[in-house]
């Protein structure tokens, strides 16, 4: 089982490949498990300063593997464990990358959703395939659909299970980018790069944020923004970052804290 979620970590960038290309990476409650601790580890890991997420073959990620029947255990109490994967990736304070190739189903679609940003070949496709199996949404597909593609073509893609393409995707804002297959890797490795050069505290912040400005009042974002501000002026990101544009150089962001 341990074979089955890979970790990989160099240059500051890790790489999470979903690793059963036998059944399309579709992943087991112990998968999910261990997804959930890989995500733990980086993020405590300071050296790591952005993830890229993929499947191993010709495909992302088919959800759940069903194909052995129903599992072990009361129905809510495994969707409840298996729900601690999707929100330790939402949140993830390292800027996260989906790179997506051929399926993303079901639980498989909505783990890329959770990511920051969705880079697809343009072989991808994706399906909210839940209602076609006799299921309802999971893996946090409720509360993302709506948010990224607005309500009504939420509904339209739960209620109808479509697979859609990479283009529409794009279109609905399910998708950041679409690639030919020979062009998505050196993409994506390209965008990690830029991501880890970043300033990482900045980042996290910018990232926490976003995702609470959206349920939030704007005074309170605005409390939010300058609490952020005043701890990122406690690192010499922000120092480095003024002296460099002074000088027309280059910054190098560490992420360490000028108070010590």
């Amino acid at each position: 089982m341990s074979d089955d979620i890979l970790l990989e970590v160099e240059d500051q960038i890790a790489t999470i490949t979903l690793n059963r290309p036998h059944r399309k990476n579709a992943q087991t409650a112990d998968g999910w498990a261990l997804l959930h601790d890989h995500l733990r580890t980086i993020s405590y890991d300071d050296s790591i300063r952005a993830v890229v997420l993929t499947g191993a073959g010709d495909a992302f990620c088919a959800g759940a593997d069903i194909g052995g029947g129903p599992a072990a255990g009361h129905p809510l109490t495994r969707v409840r464990n298996i729900s601690r994967t999707p929100e330790a990736l939402y949140s993830l304070n390292k800027p996260t990358i989906a790179k997506v190739k051929g399926a993303a189903v079901g639980a498989g679609f909505n783990m890329a959703l959770c990511c920051d940003f969705v880079v697809a070949s343009s072989t991808a496709k994706f399906s909210e395939i839940f209602a076609k199996r006799g299921l309802s949404l999971d893996f946090g597909g409720a509360w993302l659909l709506p948010r990224l593609a607005g309500l009504q073509q939420a509904k339209r893609l739960a209620f109808l299970a479509d697979f859609v393409t990479p283009e529409e995707a794009k279109e609905l804002g399910l998708v950041t980018w679409v690639k030919e297959p020979d062009e998505i890797d050196g993409f994506v490795a390209d965008l990690a790069d830029r991501l880890a050069a970043m300033p990482p505290i900045a980042i996290a912040q910018n990232k926490d944020l976003l995702h609470n400005g959206v349920v939030q009042s704007f005074r309170d974002v605005l409390d939010n923004e300058a609490r952020a501000q005043a701890i990122n002026y406690a690192t010499d990101d922000a120092p480095a970052a003024f002296k460099a544009f002074a000088d027309k150089t280059e910054a190098e962001f560490t992420g360490k804290w000028s108070i010590k």
